[in-house]
């Protein structure tokens, strides 16, 4: 079971959605308070279950908003950002090697989102 762990960091709040075996699926933007830091956990949650945007594929066909946005970075890695239905970028992954590794991000997303617990907000060192 996935949890959303929700920080205090020196310029606000962010949360780390965590797989059941505790490694960290997608991070989320800083916000300015930790009630938008909770808001920005329930869009996550309610916009999880949606298409993807594969960004790295030839004349990819461009989804509606909510959707997850799969692209390479600038060292070739493979990412996805989570976009909620008004464009808002509400989560964003690590970089992966491997494309099928970025998918299997994404599932892990719409797999344990939706019923994640909430961590305790706790200060960052």
């Amino acid at each position: 079971m996935g949890k959303f762990v929700v920080k205090e960091v020196p310029s606000g709040f962010k949360f780390d959605l965590k797989a059941g075996n505790g490694e960290i699926i997608a991070t989320s933007e800083i916000y300015s308070s930790e009630k938008a830091c909770l808001n920005g956990v329930e869009s996550v949650r309610k916009n999880s279950a949606c298409e993807i945007e594969d960004q790295t594929a030839e004349g990819f066909e461009t989804k509606k908003n909510p959707k997850f946005e799969m692209y390479t970075d600038k060292k070739g890695e493979f990412r996805f950002r989570l976009k909620a239905r008004n464009g808002e970028i509400i989560a964003v992954s690590e970089g992966y090697k491997a494309k099928a590794s970025c998918l299997n991000g994404i599932e892990s997303v719409k797999k344990n989102a939706p019923e994640a617990k909430l961590e305790k907000v706790e200060k960052a060192e």
